[in-house]
């Protein structure tokens, strides 16, 4: 009576669920590796937030690439605000999802390098080619403190360096762009202003990283296993449905079903 497992239909069904297991273990594996990541992504913003600041230049010099170590660490940054060269990055997003600009201002250190700092978002100016309206950044040696960040690349960040742009507008928050521009050493990455607040509220500055979402990650992947598990339990449930039911037939009488009965092995 189980001859019928040889049929076109059923060898087909069987031959699905042997692909389809494998393939939803390594789903649920992959969820359960984003999981991990979050998790110990989320480890690393809090003991970086909650860590003494550190001067900017004891993690990263001029052409550093700042390491995924020391992202989001808190750090200092001692110097003049250079006003003059200050650029805006567009299409960037305010909390509440407004659409407008970074500010990026360079801090010229005194030991002659220069740290870019970004000061936070503003409106976007009316119109695409207008420099927005940008409060001043505080004159004289000011003390800044915020979150180390790495640099921005198409490839880490999605966004299209575009070019073209009208004058004093970027795309990408780059230390080797603006080195380039600035034609003076750049530190490696930038920071995130936390302190000292702006006046008026505005630049408004980033929030501190979600530290504490994880998402449903691990939730998906003991879906995706539970799936494999499903997977022949329910082959077992049909091919005994598909037993009774011939057997049925044939207590019956009926004719069986030949249409997609096995060829006869020949001699």
């Amino acid at each position: 009576m189980y001859r019928f497992l040889l049929t076109r239909q059923w060898v087909i069904l069987t031959l699905l669920a042997l692909v389809l297991m494998p393939t939803m273990v390594e789903l649920g594996f992959w969820q359960l590796h984003r999981h991990q990541h979050r998790v110990a992504q989320n480890e690393l913003i809090s003991r970086n937030l909650k860590a003494e600041p550190l001067p900017v230049t004891d993690l990263t010099s001029p052409g550093h690439t700042v390491p995924r170590a020391d992202y989001w660490r808190a750090v200092t940054a001692t110097g003049t605000f250079d006003t003059e060269h200050e650029v805006v990055v567009r299409r960037r997003t305010s909390d509440d999802d407004r659409i407008g600009v970074h500010v990026l201002t360079p801090l010229d250190l005194k030991d002659g390098s220069t740290v870019l700092i970004n000061r936070g978002w503003v409106p976007a100016a009316p119109n695409q080619t207008a420099y927005p309206d940008v409060p001043p950044a505080p004159r004289g040696e000011v003390t800044v403190t915020g979150r180390l960040k790495a640099d921005e690349t198409t490839g880490s960040s999605g966004i299209k360096d575009l070019a073209g742009l009208p004058d004093r507008q970027v795309m990408l928050i780059n230390s080797e762009q603006q080195a380039h521009l600035l034609s003076r050493e750049v530190l490696g990455g930038y920071i995130e202003q936390t302190a000292p607040e702006p006046s008026g509220g505005l630049p408004e500055q980033i929030a501190s990283p979600d530290d504490s979402s994880i998402g449903a990650h691990m939730a998906y992947a003991v879906q995706w296993w539970l799936f494999v598990a499903a997977v022949p339990v329910g082959w077992i449930i049909l091919v005994r449905r598909e037993k009774r039911d011939r057997e049925e037939a044939a207590a019956k009488g009926e004719p069986a079903d030949t249409a997609e009965q096995p060829e006869p092995a020949s001699a």
